[in-house]
């Protein structure tokens, strides 16, 4: 398999009904191939198709026109080989930490033995630093912990892909500076791709090998793709004076605050 041809996006459109007949045209002509074990960021001002294009390649939403194809299988509805983090958690009340992640791998893995399925629930809690919280209710722990868990959870059932709509907007900076650095050490670990929604330019940059910049909508379209020639792993305060930092964040500011500012954000 060509591994800059993983996860293709091929003429994406996606047309919303209105009432009274008409159409919201949210997302034009988008075409990008993204790479095996990436990390790339999707950036740009609010309704410019950002969460759209994550729901179709999650099998969530269908687009009105192309083809998304991934491993080259073609997208047609959710599946265990994509996992979603959004910015809301949505674990279960009732259920523990250990009992959150268990229930997903249950459901997609189910031969699994009980030893088995206990040490991959186990792994996975131990992955995101929470063994000292697994037998602790998500009304009982942070903000920070619950969305770790989230991760946890996802990364559990052993995704190619890794999809997360702002998972780290809700929270508070050194929470969510904690949490791209867990982010980062988990990738690096599980080789997996990671497709990520954020409005943080400097979130963009810190995570991303590319970042996609989103015109704005309606008729949203890709407007420019980022490399970001860093090396892993990377540290935070070393970056803030380093001049390939310093330039990605430059060309993403301009393109969000020149080329497509948007007055009434």
């Amino acid at each position: 398999m060509n591994k800059d041809k993983f996860l293709q996006l091929e003429n994406i459109h996606k047309t919303f009904k209105l009432p009274g007949g008409k159409e919201y045209k949210a997302v034009v002509d988008v075409n990008v191939n993204i790479r095996k074990n990436e990390i790339v960021s999707i950036i740009g001002h609010s309704g410019c198709g950002k969460s759209t294009l994550l729901n179709m390649i999650a099998g969530l939403d269908a687009q009105s026109q192309g083809h998304i194809i991934l491993n080259n299988k073609e997208i047609t509805g959710p599946g265990p080989e994509r996992a979603v983090v959004f910015q809301n958690h949505s674990l279960l009340p009732w259920l523990t930490v250990y009992q959150n992640i268990e229930m997903a791998v249950k459901k997609v893995m189910p031969n699994l033995s009980s030893a088995e399925l206990k040490e991959r629930v186990l792994h996975f809690v131990s992955l995101v630093n929470l063994d000292h919280a697994k037998d602790k209710l998500p009304g009982e722990i942070s903000g920070g912990m619950k969305q770790r868990v989230g991760i946890a959870r996802a990364l559990s059932i052993k995704p190619d892909v890794l999809l997360m709509d702002e998972p780290f907007g809700a929270l508070d900076s050194l929470t969510r500076a904690n949490l791209q650095e867990h982010l980062m050490r988990i990738q690096q670990s599980v080789e997996n791709t990671v497709i990520i929604i954020t409005h943080d330019v400097d979130e963009a940059v810190l995570l991303s090998d590319r970042v996609i910049m989103m015109t704005n909508g309606p008729e949203a379209t890709i407007g420019e793709i980022l490399e970001v020639n860093l090396p892993r792993p990377r540290d935070r305060v070393a970056l803030q004076s380093d001049p390939e930092y310093i330039r990605c964040r430059e060309a993403i500011l301009d393109f969000l605050y020149k080329k497509f500012a948007k007055h009434d954000d």
